[in-house]
């Protein structure tokens, strides 16, 4: 990562005070459902989200990542109305909060986010995922998330990264079945192993990587507009961090540094992206009609029209997720030295 001005430096440092001070005032548009941050150990892995509307994948979610340690769940709902707010209120490992406030507006969701990181999630490691999102990583079945943090730790990494996979059924997006507590890899199954392509930005460092079966099916004509597909979600959180788009990059700057793209160098992960359960095709219309979720939503409408018609997203070249190794054999995510430092 190139040097930065002293100028270039100065206005980095003067975002991050006006991104953390954005999240400070936002506090107001949060409501307290369930407050049970007195019982956050000082150990405790914590997960820091917002949720609308995922009364289904909710139960498998949670599931997931208690088995993995998490320790407490930071938790806000935007404006739900189909029982997944009753239901997380009654979780005892949930801290709940409430708004009716624009996710757009907030910069879908982080200013929120940020407010509870400041506030509850100062020197825990602190996991940043969306409902429809599973951190994998190699080894998972023998060492869970206090684990990985301690690996981490002791090799002086401040964070761990990841590529988001999207998952997908074979045949048409609504011609399965899901239920509520079941393991949404039962459902979809396949992922496009190839092409990605990663290039890091400036000013902040951070890497971009696109490609995938989003792009293959959605962006082919405009494949620069396609999803970004890196994330940091795992970080040893300090209330002077911040993430700055979605968990794709973070200030301080040298955050950026912990993910070097699919397979390469630095131990990492994958964040299975199971969007495309069979809800999808309904919940598409509702989403394009709220249009919070892109910058400039009118220029995703035919991302949304395309879902509702219900497509196939599997092609011959699709593969089928069998067991975590094959994630590593196609370069998707790295292995981690368990048994050693990996700057041996």
């Amino acid at each position: 990562m190139p040097p930065l001005s002293l100028w270039g430096a100065y206005r980095l440092r003067l975002k991050r005070k006006r991104l953390l001070w954005r999240s400070f005032r936002s506090r107001h548009h949060l409501t307290t459902v369930a407050d049970r941050t007195s019982l956050i150990r000082p150990e405790d892995i914590l997960v820091v989200m917002v949720q609308r509307n995922e009364s289904s994948r909710l139960p498998y979610f949670m599931q997931f990542y208690r088995s993995l340690g998490v320790g407490h769940f930071l938790v806000i709902d935007n404006g739900s109305d189909d029982g997944s707010d009753q239901y997380l209120a009654e979780q005892q490992d949930v801290s709940l909060w409430q708004t009716q406030d624009s996710y757009h507006a907030s910069r879908f969701g982080l200013d929120w986010m940020t407010w509870l990181q400041i506030r509850y999630a100062h020197g825990h490691w602190c996991l940043m995922v969306d409902a429809d999102e599973l951190l994998v990583y190699d080894g998972q079945h023998q060492h869970d998330l206090r684990d990985l943090t301690a690996w981490l730790d002791s090799n002086q990494r401040p964070g761990f990264g990841t590529l988001m996979l999207d998952l997908y059924p074979k045949g048409p997006l609504n011609q399965h079945r899901y239920e509520p507590g079941q393991d949404p890899r039962t459902v979809i199954s396949w992922f496009d192993p190839e092409p990605y392509r990663a290039s890091r930005q400036a000013p902040l460092g951070n890497l971009w990587v696109q490609g995938g079966a989003r792009e293959r099916m959605f962006f082919a004509d405009a494949p620069r507009r396609s999803p970004t597909l890196n994330k940091i979600p795992l970080i040893r959180w300090d209330r002077k961090y911040c993430y700055v788009n979605s968990s794709h990059s973070a200030l301080p700057r040298a955050l950026n540094q912990i993910y070097d793209g699919p397979g390469r160098g630095a131990p990492s992960g994958v964040l299975l992206h199971t969007k495309f359960l069979p809800e999808i095709v309904s919940r598409s219309a509702i989403e394009k009609q709220r249009g919070q979720h892109f910058h400039t939503p009118a220029d995703f409408d035919h991302y949304y029209d395309h879902i509702t018609q219900a497509p196939d997203l599997w092609h011959p070249g699709s593969v089928h997720l069998d067991h975590l190794d094959t994630l590593v054999q196609h370069g998707l995510m790295s292995r981690i030295p368990w048994d050693r430092s990996d700057k041996d």
